[in-house]
């Protein structure tokens, strides 16, 4: 109960500072009706024609924003197997002739991509990679996991020794932030 009341104050702060109507209108109609009544049917708080305009417009972002949601739910890659991911970073880093570069897709507890980026790119047979530019990444998109990759432009898909060596860091910095390395694909 004490939860509903802390979202419920910070939905009238939050309807008061966007739409100008006093907290006292809101809090007064609240009391005895469904406060979402001010979004879906405007008029019952009696709003000026500032007012009104300022919750149409929230209603237009909030439709936007439901319905975008949506669509990026349906159109989001999720990784069912280790051959899932393998296709994924095959189709991104397969063609890279040129200099070897350094990916990692960033996921969240259903392994959907949150986000893939590129961290490094180098020379021909190397590319730097800093575990801290990663640690940045991963605790922006507030991932629970992520799966690392690069290419060799040789054409070898055998873990170097600093392949390796780099996974295991990897690895080793983030467990006891409860974020899992799944895998370290090498295209």
């Amino acid at each position: 109960m004490a939860r509903d009341i802390k979202y419920s104050e910070n939905f009238f702060r939050s309807l008061n500072a966007l739409t100008g109507i006093s907290m006292r209108k809101i809090q007064a109609y609240a009391k005895e009706n469904n406060p979402f009544n001010i979004l879906e049917h405007p008029m019952v708080v009696e709003p000026n024609e500032k007012q009104l305009e300022k919750i149409n417009k929230l209603n237009e972002f909030i439709s936007s924003y439901n319905l975008l949601k949506m669509e990026e739910e349906e159109n989001r890659i999720k990784f069912r197997s280790p051959n899932d991911a393998g296709k994924y970073f095959l189709s991104l880093l397969g063609g890279m002739k040129d200099k070897e570069r350094f990916m990692v897709a960033f996921l969240d507890n259903s392994n959907s991509i949150i986000e893939t980026r590129t961290i490094s790119e180098g020379g021909i047979n190397m590319a730097v990679v800093y575990p801290r530019d990663i640690l940045k990444i991963a605790i922006a998109n507030d991932c629970t996991s992520m799966i690392l990759a690069h290419n060799h432009p040789g054409g070898s898909t055998n873990p170097s020794r600093e392949d390796k060596f780099l996974t295991q860091k990897i690895v080793d910095i983030f467990h006891p932030l409860d974020i899992k390395v799944l895998d370290h694909i090498i295209v």
